[in-house]
């Protein structure tokens, strides 16, 4: 598990609820049931703050980073993506209120096709950067040049006027083919069958793991099942119903990441809370 990935799983699924930010000491703690070593966090943390996710603060009088109000808007939006069901009508204790059904993203959907098309084409590394970025937000290439994507999202329209690219945005309506569109677009037979695989493994992790766990224990597993189910906001569009095939595999997916999220959740609190009150 790298250490810039540990720490935005950590501050968007237990910091952001207490306070949005820690002493470097409780992050060292907090990380090392990863097997993320000292060095290593600080030098993620250090990263972070120059692209602007942290900022540094004052804790008790000991060294800390809080979340900048770009990366707590961020971190919102991805939970509701994250904790997509609401098994028992239970939320798990760090998460927020939100929409969450059948992997739909915040914002609903209109009906329409949103559509940007860039005036300039960059190169293949902008390019690559580029749609890791637009892809997080649930667009999709249909060219170098043309995107598609479900809801006008003006942080859409902040990335690329980051990267000095301007776009033409169009909405069009959907056809009676739009399922189909769908699962060519954002090629949902390989997003499928990602989502199987990671059940697979992440029922594996919970086998292993047994029921009578500590506190660091639970809090490792939970850990280790948010980092690979994150991987999911890079690849999941976040389709309402109506576009997904019938018996979506990221449905039952979502079902076990949530119980079991919820299930080890009050154990993970209290270890990071127990780490946060160390000095």
């Amino acid at each position: 598990m790298h250490a810039r990935s540990a720490l935005f799983d950590l501050y968007g699924d237990h910091l952001r609820a207490r306070g949005a930010r820690a002493p470097v000491a409780a992050l060292v703690r907090l990380l090392a049931p990863l097997g993320v070593h000292p060095p290593a966090v600080r030098t993620a943390v250090s990263r972070m703050v120059r692209q602007g996710w942290l900022e540094p603060v004052r804790i008790d009088g000991q060294p800390g980073y809080a979340l900048t109000s770009r990366a707590r808007r961020r971190l919102d939006d991805a939970a509701v993506r994250i904790y997509r069901t609401e098994a028992d009508g239970n939320l798990p204790p760090d998460r927020p209120d939100g929409p969450g059904s059948n992997g739909e993203a915040p914002g609903g959907w209109d009906g329409h096709w949103h559509l940007g098309i860039l005036r300039e084409v960059p190169n293949a590394r902008r390019r690559e950067q580029l749609a890791s970025q637009l892809a997080f937000l649930g667009w999709a290439p249909l060219s170098d040049a043309a995107w598609v994507g479900l809801r006008n999202d003006a942080e859409v329209d902040q990335i690329l006027g980051l990267e000095g690219i301007a776009v033409d945005r169009f909405r069009a309506p959907v056809e009676d083919d739009a399922a189909e569109f769908a699962r060519r677009v954002w090629k949902l037979d390989e997003l499928g069958a990602s989502y199987d695989s990671w059940l697979k493994d992440a029922k594996a992790l919970v086998d292993d793991a047994g029921d009578d766990l500590t506190d660091e224990q639970a809090f490792a597993v939970r850990s280790e099942l948010l980092h690979e189910w994150r991987k999911f906001l890079f690849l999941d569009p976040g389709l309402p119903a109506e576009l997904l095939p019938t018996d979506w595999a990221g449905t039952r997916a979502a079902a076990f990441f949530d119980f079991h999220a919820t299930r080890l959740g009050h154990a993970a609190g209290r270890f990071v809370d127990n780490c946060l009150t160390i000095h």
